[in-house]
């Protein structure tokens, strides 16, 4: 007589991959009742904690105020090397449209960074080279003659006055005479040759770090817009980019800027009696001019001042000049230069260079600009258009 084989029967010979089953082999600690139920062990397991406890809520919020200082005291003393990254991002930001320029050229990323940072090393040594030993020596000059300028100030019956009363004359004339003033402003020999250490190390860093970013600039801002979800990466990767491009805009028109103003300073100083202090002046000048807002009038009232104690001719030629070169630069050199890149209000402006040097002093007032830009470029076409749509 021929059986069939049951269906749900293992072949003969063949070993269940799954081993034997839970009926045939019986847990002694854990047994079902009648109802099917599976009694744990080591007894029923509690009600879960109520999250609306008072104790909860609290013992839970007290841990996050406890992470949250623990935070802000790691961001505070990290302040320092964020500030010298954020710098150095900003300089490759800046360098970046070179590098650009160059792979357009059918030049290679790579040789392209390279080029731009040995172009920009050896301008900088070339500065060093012919400037600085000029400017060292004007401004022994200009210390040398300090007591001259005090003394022809005391020839006014207010200021003579006010110096028999409180000895400001004479107390700036024995602060520059000293020979050691400039140390003295850096807390002696030690503290001004730890600063200068500390202003090489912070170079280098800076120096190092830019040459990162500038070299996996593209490869580091796509690792971070691959954070976005992909519905919407095409359109962060395009508003990233337009904020970088604004920022490399803005910081290398923003050295143009100076550059003109300190060209022009020096063409004009050449002209006047204080020509001797020309290429001191005139650096300074370009520096100060780097500072938006107040950093040209600044170069100017110091400039205006030195020729004022010079000659007074010269000072009234340095005020003139100064106030028609404002104009210009206000009205003709910083709208070509800028507006292409920081499309900004001048209340924005004002109100972001303020908060800005408050925050972060003369770094915060140079990176101020461009930020308020790629914040209000994101409103605009982000929040708004969002607004539009409703």
């Amino acid at each position: 007589m021929r059986f069939g084989r049951r269906r749900d029967a293992a072949p003969a010979g063949d070993a269940s991959p799954a081993g034997p089953s839970q009926t045939d082999v019986a847990d002694p600690d854990v047994a079902t009742d009648g109802a099917g139920a599976v009694p744990q062990p080591y007894g029923e397991l509690g009600a879960p904690f109520d999250r609306r406890s008072p104790f909860y809520v609290g013992f839970v919020g007290g841990l996050g105020l406890l992470l949250a200082y623990w935070l802000f005291q790691a961001l505070v003393g990290i302040g320092s090397v964020l500030m010298l990254v954020v710098v150095s991002f900003f300089l490759a930001a800046g360098l970046n449209p070179s590098v650009e320029f160059l792979e357009r050229r059918g030049i290679r990323r790579s040789w392209a960074c390279a080029l731009v940072i040995v172009a920009a090393l050896a301008m900088v040594a070339l500065f060093v080279v012919a400037i600085v030993p000029v400017i060292a020596d004007q401004i022994k000059a200009l210390t040398d003659n300090a007591p001259t300028w005090l003394d022809q100030l005391e020839k006014n019956k207010e200021i003579q006055r006010l110096n028999d009363d409180y000895q400001v004359v004479d107390k700036v004339k024995d602060f520059v005479t000293d020979g050691k003033f400039i140390s003295t402003l850096f807390g002696g020999a030690l503290g001004f040759g730890l600063k200068i250490i500390s202003a090489l190390f912070n170079a280098f860093i800076i120096l190092v770090l830019t040459l990162y970013f500038l070299a996996s600039l593209k490869t580091t801002t796509h690792a971070i817009y691959r954070l976005a979800p992909a519905s919407r990466r095409e359109r962060v990767e395009l508003l990233g980019d337009k904020v970088i491009h604004n920022i490399g805009g803005y910081v290398s028109g923003a050295f143009v800027v100076a550059l003109c103003a300190g060209v022009s300073s020096l063409i004009f100083l050449e002209f006047t009696e204080v020509r001797e202090y020309a290429v001191a002046l005139a650096f300074v000048v370009a520096v100060l001019d780097v500072i938006p807002m107040i950093g040209a009038t600044l170069g100017a009232v110091i400039v205006c001042a030195i020729a004022f104690a010079t000659d007074v001719r010269s000072g009234i030629a340095a005020v003139i000049f100064y106030v028609v070169y404002q104009q210009v630069e206000n009205y003709v050199i910083y709208p070509r230069v800028m507006g292409r890149t920081v499309d900004l209000p001048g209340a924005v402006i004002v109100i972001a260079a303020l908060v800005g040097t408050a925050l972060l002093g003369v770094v915060g007032a140079l990176l101020a600009i461009p930020a308020a830009a790629a914040v209000l470029l994101v409103i605009r076409e982000v929040v708004v258009k969002r607004q539009d749509l409703r």
